[in-house]
């Protein structure tokens, strides 16, 4: 992950937008995905807002991540002193208490304006859709649709500013590097997703075993490496080639989309720091 080149100039622009459009908004919505809490979300994002507003963590994809890890999350992050939304924005569940939990981090009554931040790829639009009802924002499975801001009237209430994702120059922990592609915050064309998928599993291995079993019914030998796991799950799958070798390639691709589409069960790939 180091060595990828991915931080292009639209980020760097739309750092300077965020920066800008903080006067304009009352309070910031900061959307991060449930699955990876801490990795998904921006730690330049503190030093735009440092204080200047009030911010909300919105944990979305809620729905696909490990209920019980997510409980801790948000225990953590309230010892913490963050507020925590949890909402699944594809089926809604949760999408409706924002309006109040806006609410209780201001003084004043009124309307509200909201700044919604976030990495690529979190669900951000698809949330921003879903509180205001209406098709707005431009969704994509694919991270960097979003390249403007745009204002959403949610209501006579509301109205959110639509911000494009931001990561960050440079990971200082390549492991956070890698949670980000595996739930498609990188573009996989700048990535060896056949690496990536072998790090995924090698992971699931540790922290869901069971995922693994019952989806590509294979028991993961603890001793193998990752691309040897890769290769398991093929002959799985009957991924061959002539000659008999095994489709990495493919089973990459299938791997990576099953995870992100939840369909490997409910699974959180990182815990709070003294679990």
């Amino acid at each position: 992950m180091a060595e990828v080149q991915w931080f292009p100039g639209h980020m760097k622009k739309a750092e300077r937008m965020m920066q800008d459009s903080l006067r304009l908004v009352d309070v910031v919505c900061e959307v991060a995905d449930a699955r990876i809490p801490l990795s998904s979300r921006n730690p330049d994002l503190d030093g735009i807002i440092a204080g200047r507003k009030p911010r909300l963590l919105i944990l979305n994809r809620a729905d696909q991540a490990d209920p019980d890890v997510t409980a801790r999350w948000r225990a953590w992050y309230k010892a913490h002193g963050v507020a925590v939304l949890e909402c699944d924005a594809r089926s809604g569940r949760g999408v409706k208490d924002l309006p109040r939990a806006l609410r209780s981090l201001r003084d004043k009554q009124g309307p509200m304006r909201a700044m919604v931040v976030g990495v690529p790829n979190v669900g951000k639009s698809t949330f921003i859709n879903k509180v205001s009802g209406r098709k707005t924002a431009a969704v994509s499975d694919r991270p960097g649709v979003t390249r403007g801001k745009q204002w959403i009237t949610v209501d006579s209430q509301l109205e959110l500013l639509d911000t494009p994702g931001v990561l960050w120059p440079k990971f200082d922990d390549p492991a956070v590097g890698d949670k980000l592609a595996f739930t498609g915050a990188v573009k996989d064309d700048v990535l060896d997703t056949e690496d990536l998928a072998a790090k995924l599993l090698v992971t699931l291995r540790e922290l869901y075993p069971d995922a693994i079993r019952q989806r590509y019914k294979l028991d993961p030998d603890r001793s193998a490496q990752g691309w040897e796991l890769l290769e398991a799950c093929a002959r799985k799958r009957g991924f061959l080639m002539a000659g008999g070798n095994v489709n990495t390639e493919r089973m990459a691709a299938v791997l990576l989309d099953e995870f992100r589409g939840g369909k490997l069960g409910r699974i959180s790939l990182e815990r709070p720091v003294g679990d």
